[in-house]
Order: C-alpha cells, then structure tokens, then sequence
C-alpha cells in the first residue's frame, strides 16, 4: 500500500474569539467558526504551495458544531475556501471526539492510499466559547457515554478524575505527591507555551502573569478567591484542566511518491495506530493506565518500524494532567508509574532526548476540541521541516515525531507517527 505525506499545514491562533457584556449577557463573535475553516484551509494550501484547484477532496473533523454554533452539515463548509475552484468536489466531516480530526486524517489518509483521491485538504475546527461554562461543560458530556455518565452528571473533569484515582490507588501515591506530579506537568505545559506564538495561554496570558512556569508557584496557588487553583473534581484542580478554545488546524495531504516530486517539505505518516476503548468507564478495567492507547501506539511503531527511542518529540493529549502521565507511559517515554517522577526530576523539557508538548500541550496552546488532532500533527510537521512554531528541540533537528490524540475519556486513541523525508 502507498504512503501518504503532508505537504503543508497551518495552525490559527487559538484563543477565545468573543467579547462577552457581563452586564447585559451579550456575546460578540470575534472570528466565526466558518472565518477559522477558512483560514486554516487557506493557509494550508499556501504552506503546501498549491492552487485551491489542485484539491479533490476536504475533510473536516469537528467534535459538536451544533451545540456549539448551531450548525450541522458542516463539510460543505470547506468550499468556502475557495468557492469558484472547489465547487463541487466531495466533502466529508468526521466527529470523535477530541480526536475529531485525526480521524479525519486518517480517513483522508486511507482515502489517498485507495487511489481515489491524490490531494486532500484536513481541517479540525471548533468554536467553545461563544456558550456559557454550563453549557460548555453539557456539550461535551455528550462525548461520555449519556446513559452512565453525562445524565447522570459525570463532566469530563469528573471522568479524568476516575483514572487520576485509579493511578494514585495502583502506585500507592499520597494525594502531595500526585499533587506535585501533577503540578509539573501543568508548569511544563505552561513554559513551552510562553514560546508559542499561537498558544491561547502564551506571553502575557494569566499562566503568564502568575508565573505558573514553576511547578512551585502553582503549588503555593490559594485554594479559593482571585487567583486560586481551587479543586474542581478530586484530585483534579483548575490547573490540571485543559483550556476551553476557539481555533482551527489544517494539512495537505498527497502520496508520497506525488509529494516527493513537488515539495521540498515532506513528512510522511509512517505509522498509524487507532484503537478504540469501550465507552462506559464503569466496565472498564484497570483506571490507572490506557489499555487501548498502548495498543495503538504498538500499531503505529510496528507500522513506522520504530521503537520508542527512535522518536525525537512527542506531542500528548493532556486535556487533564493525568492523561499526560498515562500518555507518556503509554508511549513506553516512562515506565508504568514512573512518569510523575520522571517530570518531577525535570525531564521531557526541550532539551530532553525525546520532548514532550513543545507546543505547549491542551494545557497552555489551547483545547478547540474538533481542532486538536489536526493541530498536533500541523505542528508535528513544522518542527520537523524545521520550521517550528515556538519550542524547538535543543540538541537536534528532529526526524520523527509522534502525535498522540485521544477522543472522549480515552475511549478513541490516535497515535500517528510522522518522518520527515525532506
């Protein structure tokens, strides 16, 4: 079978794009959903070199539109890009969750390999905050299993925190030591950000202002008031929580053997890995470690032909603290139970053999749910053509990176590994 290779990719700026009257309640759209599909696909295509017309196909992952701008339908949305050009080319839209558009990236993928399609335009989109906490916080319950979870009053928070539990029970942890583990994570996440000119918590965000770069200062946070780091679903606190976002990322997708003859910027998707985890957490076993993630990353390295020591960077889905430590053993980066250690004794930095969320992560870029996967792999590619957006590796050019995205409460599990070619 036929290898596909990215060829270009852009990443908006991920923020929250609205002006909200805390007096009267009016909201004002700032960059609509339909301005950030736009945008990213136009950059892409600018970043890959090619004409609107050199495209014969969209994708569009994108997790809940309809909740949260009231639209669905939302492929055709991709002719906008270009409307004379595009007309009439086929559309798609994918929805898994958080992995939304990484399985657009794949279905695109295996598109591409069919032969059906030569160049295809991916695009992860979403738009959070034009609705109140409340109402963001039922949108995306509707990605939990409803029956068990989301109507009965479980948020994502509340999930996460099922296996931050589980993880602290197994390894026999005091609630200081996850705490602090924990807190790492979150300070890393913040200082690669400072780096990262697209990051929604970057220079001069609240992260910034409070010196959350040090695991430390967000230790000694207060509990409670302005300015406090206060527990919203034990043991998880506010700073262990991803950010709620608007934003979009786009790729160009085309056969290896295409993208050789007309880039000089090649990255190959040498491994893809997706598993998928029964839903309900409450017949899951083992809530300490990702079972089917492990699983597919054992697809995506046999695939690529790697080992873990081959991978240069890696970008992990830390939509809650937690999930980057099972992330990180998930990848075989720490052995189980080991990686709150290993980011307490400083590793995984810009300088470490294999760096973890250079970007900043979930945590400091930013969360757009339907846009994360296509972010991660959008910015995969630009640190390896050497272009990186922020955080660089410090000790070498990096040739593989791996994309870790997961959907839900890490019920649908992406693991792509990317090689630069050229």
């Amino acid at each position: 079978m036929s290898k596909v290779s990215i060829i270009g990719a852009y990443n908006t700026q991920f923020g929250a794009f609205v002006e909200k009257n805390k007096e009267t309640g009016e909201i004002r759209d700032l960059k609509s959903y339909y301005e950030l599909i736009v945008e990213a696909g136009r950059g892409a295509l600018r970043d890959a070199g090619l004409e609107s017309s050199d495209i014969d196909g969209i994708w569009i992952g994108s997790c809940s539109p309809s909740m949260f701008v009231n639209q669905e339908h939302v492929a055709p949305l991709g002719l906008e890009i270009a409307p004379e050009a595009m007309r009439f080319i086929p559309t798609f839209r994918t929805e898994a969750a958080c992995a939304s558009s990484s399985a657009a990236l794949y279905n695109a993928a295996f598109a591409v390999e069919s032969g059906r399609f030569k160049r295809v335009l991916v695009i992860g989109v979403e738009k959070m905050n034009l609705l109140s906490t409340k109402e963001v916080t039922h949108a995306l319950a509707c990605s939990s299993h409803w029956p068990t979870e989301g109507a009965v009053g479980y948020s994502f928070p509340m999930l996460f925190a099922e296996y931050a539990k589980g993880y602290r029970a197994q390894y026999k942890l005091s609630d200081d030591t996850l705490r602090s583990m924990l807190a790492h994570v979150a300070a890393l996440g913040y200082r690669n950000g400072l780096q990262n000119p697209l990051a929604h918590f970057g220079k001069g965000s609240p992260a910034d202002k409070l010196g959350l770069s040090a695991a430390k200062a967000i230790l000694d946070l207060p509990d409670e008031g302005r300015g406090s780091n206060p527990m919203i679903a034990a043991p998880l606190r506010l700073h262990d929580c991803s950010l709620v976002s608007d934003g979009a990322a786009a790729v160009v997708i085309a056969p290896t053997s295409d993208a050789l003859a007309i880039s000089k910027r090649v990255v190959e998707i040498a491994g893809i890995g997706m598993t998928t985890e029964r839903m309900p957490e409450n017949i899951r076993p083992n809530m300490h470690e990702l079972i089917a993630g492990k699983r597919a990353v054992q697809q995506s390295f046999a695939e690529a032909g790697i080992g873990i020591e081959d991978v240069d960077f890696a970008e992990v889905h830390d939509c809650f603290t937690i999930n980057q430590l099972l992330s990180t053993e998930a990848l075989g980066l720490s052995q189980d139970g080991r990686a709150g250690y290993d980011y307490m004794e400083g590793r995984f930095t810009a300088g470490d053999d294999c760096p973890v969320n250079l970007s900043g992560g979930l945590k400091a870029k930013g969360h757009p749910v339907g846009a994360t996967g296509a972010s991660m792999h959008a910015l995969a590619y630009k640190q390896l053509v050497g272009e990186a957006i922020g955080q660089a590796p410090l000790n070498k050019q990096p040739e593989i990176g791996v994309a870790f995205n997961v959907g839900g409460s890490a019920a649908t599990n992406c693991v792509t590994t990317l090689r630069r070619l050229r």
